[in-house]
C-alpha cells in the first residue's frame, strides 16, 4: 500500500517517520506542531534548537523521542497569500524535500498531515490535490509507504467541482436492487447465454456425440486464461514494465510478485480494479479483466459507480481516485 489515506491522530501513526507541518524557528507553536512537540516531549524542542531554523519548502530531521514514530521530519508550509506568491510550488517543495529526506535516511514509511492548511490558511481541496500530485510523483520512481493523515472528515475536501459532478453520476446510474429486479436481470443474462449457445450450435458441423462428451478432467485442463495470464499478457500489450505497472496501480511490488509467481491467483476486487486503472483499460476491458478474477461492476455499488466515473472520463490517476472514494466513504484502491 504505497499511499494510503487514513484518519487518526498523527502523533499516533507508526511510521518510520512523521511529518511535523512546522513554523520556520521549528521551536513549536499551535495545531499539528504543538501536539508533535507535546507527545514527542522537550527533548524534541532540544534537538531542534540546535537546527537554526528552517526555510519555506525545505525540510530537517530530527529523532521522534517519545514518539511512536522513530523521526520527525520538520517542513515550513507557505502562508495563503491568495496563490500569487508562489505558494504552490513552496508547498509541493514542503512534500518533494521531506521526501527525498525520508529516502536518504532509508526510511520505508512517512506520514504526512495536509500542510498549511491549518493556521496558515491554504485552502484545503487545493492543498489535498498538490500532497496527492506530490506523492504520487514519488511513487511512481521510488518504493515507500506514505500516509496521509486527516484527523476528522471534515479536515478533508474534495474540489467541489469534482464532489458535484461524482454525485450527480451516482445519482444518475445507482440502481435499487431488489429482488425481482436482480432475478429479471439474472433471466436476461441466462437467456442471451442460451441463445449465444444455441446459435454457435446451429452454425458448427455436426460433432459425434461420443466427442461432445466432456470429461471433467478435461474441462479442468481447458480453462480460460487466469487472472495472472491475463494480467502479464495486457502488460506486455501494452508495452509495460513490471514496476512502472504495480506503481501506477498503487499496489506492493511483493504483492505482485505473488501475482506473476502464482498462475491461480486470486486477488481481491480493489486489487484488480488497481491493475485495471493501471494499465488505462476502458470500461469493457475493466469488466472482462474483473471475470477473471471472478468479479463485476455493479450499479447498485458505489464503489463500482465511482470507479465507472473516472474510468469514463479517461482520469486513470489512481492517487485522485482514492482522493474521491475517501470522500464518498468507499474502501480505497491499495
Amino acid at each position: 500500500m504505497p499511499l494510503e489515506i487514513i484518519r487518526n491522530d498523527i502523533t499516533k501513526v507508526r511510521a518510520d517517520a512523521i511529518v511535523n507541518a512546522a513554523n520556520s524557528s521549528l521551536l513549536g507553536g499551535g495545531g499539528v506542531d504543538g501536539a508533535i512537540h507535546r507527545a514527542a516531549g522537550p527533548e524534541l524542542l532540544e534537538e531542534c534548537r540546535t537546527l537554526g531554523g528552517c526555510e519555506t519548502g525545505q525540510a530537517k530531521i530530527t529523532r521522534g523521542y517519545k514518539l511512536p514514530a522513530k523521526y520527525v521530519i520538520h517542513t515550513v508550509g507557505p502562508v495563503w497569500r491568495g496563490g500569487k506568491y508562489n505558494e504552490a510550488k513552496l508547498l509541493a517543495d514542503c512534500y518533494r524535500n521531506s521526501l527525498a529526506l525520508a529516502m536518504e535516511y532509508k526510511l520505508e514509511s512517512i506520514a504526512f498531515p495536509l500542510i498549511s492548511t491549518g493556521a496558515y490558511g491554504y485552502p484545503r481541496d487545493e492543498a489535498l490535490k498538490i500532497a496527492i500530485s506530490a506523492i504520487g510523483d514519488f511513487l511512481l520512481e521510488n518504493d515507500m509507504t506514505v500516509y496521509l493523515v486527516v484527523y476528522d472528515k471534515a479536515s478533508f475536501v474534495l474540489s467541489e467541482k469534482l464532489f458535484s459532478s461524482i454525485a450527480q453520476y451516482i445519482d444518475d446510474q445507482y440502481i435499487d436492487e431488489h429482488p425481482e429486479y436482480i432475478r429479471s436481470r439474472r433471466l436476461e443474462a441466462f437467456q442471451a447465454e442460451e441463445d449465444s449457445f444455441l446459435y454457435k450450435e446451429s452454425v458448427a458441423a455436426p460433432v459425434p456425440e461420443e466427442k461432445r462428451r466432456r470429461s471433467l478432467d478435461d474441462v479442468v485442463n481447458n480453462l480460460d486464461e487466469t487472472f495472472s495470464q491475463m494480467l502479464l499478457r495486457l502488460i506486455d500489450e501494452k508495452g509495460m514494465t513490471d514496476a512502472e505497472t504495480y506503481r501506477k496501480a498503487n499496489i506492493d511490488r511483493r504483492l505482485f510478485s505473488k501475482i506473476r509467481n502464482d498462475i491461480n491467483y486470486k486477488p481481491s476486487k480493489t486489487t484488480a480494479i488497481a491493475f485495471a486503472i493501471a494499465l488505462e483499460l476502458n470500461l469493457d476491458e475493466t469488466r472482462d479483466l474483473l471475470l477473471k478474477a471472478g468479479y463485476a461492476l455493479s450499479r447498485s455499488n458505489r464503489f463500482d459507480i465511482i470507479i465507472q466515473y473516472f474510468i469514463e472520463n479517461r482520469n486513470y490517476n489512481i492517487f485522485e481516485i482514492n482522493e474521491a472514494l475517501f470522500a464518498f466513504d468507499q474502501p480505497l484502491l491499495i
